[in-house]
């Protein structure tokens, strides 16, 4: 896979891109509406922002009836693996995206679900 490393890093200059690819990086295979609900904000900012970081190539996507599944890209060459497992474990440090990881945990998955129908 061909991955642009400029598209890679004007990609995470972007606060909400960092903040979901934190939560899919920890949690794997993440809805937009369980990304919504945790950090609380709007659904199509937070499409964007997770097709934006698909696009570059860090994540793949899953489609399930309505839902869209997140999870980082396994065909991801080495570098660009080890870039974002780099800012994750960054990010880890943040309280901030504690926090957002800590409200992620405790949604009720079967609400969030149900606010994407």
């Amino acid at each position: 896979m061909n991955i642009d490393l400029v598209e890679v890093f004007s990609s995470l200059a972007n606060k909400t891109r960092l903040r979901c690819l934190y939560l899919v990086a920890v949690n794997n295979d993440v809805c937009v509406c369980e990304i919504v609900a945790a950090l609380n904000i709007p659904q199509p900012s937070a499409s964007k922002a997770l097709n934006a970081l698909k696009n570059v190539g860090l994540l793949s996507v899953r489609k399930e009836a309505n839902w869209n599944y997140f999870s980082l890209n396994q065909a991801m060459p080495d570098w660009a693996c080890a870039l974002v497992t780099s800012s994750v474990n960054g990010l880890a440090l943040s309280p901030g995206h504690s926090a957002d990881q800590k409200r992620f945990k405790c949604l009720d998955l079967r609400e969030a679900e149900l606010a994407c129908r």
